[in-house]
């Protein structure tokens, strides 16, 4: 079987590229549990996640995850999604290269990076209210960390899809490059943390966290037990259905 995530490594620098450029980087499980993997077994000093292809990542792929909108997932364990702890405590710095639409899952993912470097055809959005849904554990807390709360608040509320030019006015990136240059900036960026002394730059992580971030494992339990229940929902279904059959949704609030 192909692998969904592949992991090059470069120096002390290790780029992780999304490899599923025919569908946009959709997630599905087997790529959730390569990333995982990657994330925990990599000896590098510094990261670097992007997408194959022009996208960074589309988020879930609602026919495997999501049940196409006709069957209700499996209820999950309450606890964070494990790619998801993974990158959030992890003591190496990671780099997001968003090189295409980030969107759903693919900008949570954006999110859980330390430093974001944005490509000028980039394009954000939570989307998951559109499916019925609540975010993960980065929408709800480290999206309002950078871009604070009232604009968090719009993004998720809304799901609208914003440029990197918005997205960096608002701060929720770093950067914005040339479509060209954003995997080439992020790696000159890690290179440049990965030279520091590692110990130093793994507590200064850990100090962050510490000082910034919520407890991402009981978030992360509220979380998945709150989208089991907004899975069984029929507007998560109709959320689903009408985007595979590109109409228009009709959400009746049960």
């Amino acid at each position: 079987m192909p692998q969904d995530v592949i992991y090059e490594a470069d120096g002390h620098v290790g780029v992780i590229t999304l490899n599923r450029p025919e569908v946009h980087n959709a997630l599905r499980r087997q790529t959730y549990e390569e990333l995982t993997e990657l994330v925990l077994a990599t000896t590098a000093r510094a990261l670097v996640v992007t997408g194959a292809g022009r996208s960074f990542c589309s988020g879930d792929d609602v026919r495997e995850l999501m049940g196409g909108g006709e069957a209700t997932p499996s209820r999950p364990e309450p606890k964070i999604t494990p790619a998801a702890g993974a990158l959030l405590k992890t003591d190496i710095p990671v780099i997001a290269a968003v090189n295409g639409p980030a969107v759903g899952w693919g900008m949570e993912l954006a999110l859980m990076a330390d430093l974001r470097v944005a490509a000028r055809r980039a394009r954000f959005g939570e989307l998951f209210v559109k499916r019925g849904l609540c975010s993960d554990v980065a929408g709800i807390a480290r999206l309002a960390q950078l871009v604070g709360r009232e604009h968090a608040a719009e993004l998720l509320f809304t799901g609208e899809v914003i440029d990197a030019d918005r997205a960096e006015r608002i701060g929720l990136v770093g950067r914005v490059v040339d479509d060209d240059r954003v995997l080439e900036t992020a790696v000159e960026l890690a290179d440049r943390i990965a030279a520091n002394p590692p110990l130093a730059v793994a507590a200064l992580k850990r100090g962050l966290r510490r000082a910034l971030d919520p407890d991402w494992d009981e978030l992360g339990a509220w979380v998945t037990s709150t989208l089991g229940d907004l899975f069984a929902t029929e507007d998560h279904r109709e959320g689903v259905r009408s985007f595979l059959e590109k109409r228009e949704p009709r959400y009746l609030g049960h």
